[in-house]
């Protein structure tokens, strides 16, 4: 009978070593892909930070002035004048939607009874 229990624990070590083994690799390879994703990550933000200074760089108003000037021509731009723009009655918005009266709730002999005894 103990022959038996030693080779069932045996046995029961072994699983358990096995499945430790097992798990400690899970853990270190998902831990090398989460390593991966945040250095991408940190990769994508530093191009997005670079790209938002480039854009702020071509947005300046001295340089889209300057390119407005020298494509005058071509472009056939006109300067703005207020009479361009549109006034806020002449938007046609949506009409708001129906609202509909919430009914009161039903009152109960209970709650009759109830509010007598708030106001005598």
């Amino acid at each position: 009978m103990r022959g038996i229990l030693y080779v069932l624990t045996a046995v029961g070590v072994i699983a358990l070593a096995f499945w430790a083994y097992r798990e400690t690799h899970r853990t270190q390879t998902a831990m090398s892909e989460l390593r991966a994703l945040q250095q991408e990550i940190g990769a994508l933000r530093e191009g997005v930070s670079v790209q938002r200074a480039e854009w702020a760089w071509l947005n300046r108003p001295d340089r889209l002035r300057m390119l407005a000037e020298l494509n005058y021509d071509r472009l056939r731009l006109m300067p703005l004048r207020p009479d361009q723009f549109g006034e806020i009655a002449q938007i046609a918005f949506p009409p708001p939607p129906p609202v509909d009266p919430v009914p009161d709730p039903p009152v109960t002999a209970r709650d009759a009874d109830d509010a007598d005894e708030e106001f005598p």
